[in-house]
């Protein structure tokens, strides 16, 4: 694994740190959204979120697509995707004490 890897995978984890990014995220893996819609589900004013996204895509991690006169954003990868899933999971394992799971070797 290159230097470039590892710091870019920190950048990748860094923009998932902050609660109202991941959730976003978290939103956008099920179906793009705009603005509006995200808002909705979110505690975040309009310009906050507005604000993340415009982080999350100049970091690569969220696209945005023009749609008549709305915004849609999506995410770029379905690794990302995964990645929110996966913390997601970990995070309920622990919260409800449920074992975690540990591959053979």
């Amino acid at each position: 694994m290159s230097g470039d890897e590892t710091a870019r995978a920190a950048d990748v984890l860094r923009n998932l740190a902050d609660p109202t990014r991941l959730h976003l995220l978290r939103l956008l893996a099920t179906a793009p959204q705009d603005v509006s819609e995200l808002t909705d589900q979110v505690d975040a004013s309009r310009s906050s979120v507005s604000q993340h996204l415009g982080r999350l895509r100049h970091s690569g991690l969220v696209a945005a697509d023009r749609v008549g006169r709305r915004m849609l954003y999506r995410l770029t990868s379905d690794h990302l995707a995964a990645l929110v899933a996966e913390a997601y999971q970990f995070a309920a394992h622990d919260l409800h004490g449920i074992p975690h799971h540990r591959g053979g070797g």
